[in-house]
């Protein structure tokens, strides 16, 4: 099986950062201690636009983060966050090489 990895390029308009990140990390850890396939996400913002924000996630397989997405829970859970978006995009990705990670 193929990991995949998911990655989010949003944008939240400065009033609405501090909401967006509460969101983020609500999400983040009810999605880290349970759900499954879930590996690793991070939250970055672009060093050039404060407003465009990336957000990438790491699964076992691109079907764990598909199942994940269509759960009611996942609606719930994820909207607040998407609330503070005034334009996103996903993009999925099969993983296909990486380099070693340091010990």
């Amino acid at each position: 099986m193929t990991r995949g990895r998911v990655v989010f390029l949003v944008r939240v308009p400065a009033e609405r950062t501090e909401d967006f990140l509460r969101a983020y990390e609500a999400v983040r850890h009810l999605v880290a201690d349970g759900v499954p396939g879930h590996l690793v996400d991070q939250v970055c913002r672009s060093s050039t636009d404060p407003e465009q924000w990336l957000i990438t996630s790491e699964w076992d397989s691109l079907a764990d983060f598909e199942a994940w997405e269509r759960s009611p829970e996942h609606r719930d859970l994820v909207r607040p966050m998407r609330e503070c978006f005034t334009d996103a995009r996903s993009l999925r990705f099969h993983v296909h090489a990486q380099t070693p990670v340091p010990a």
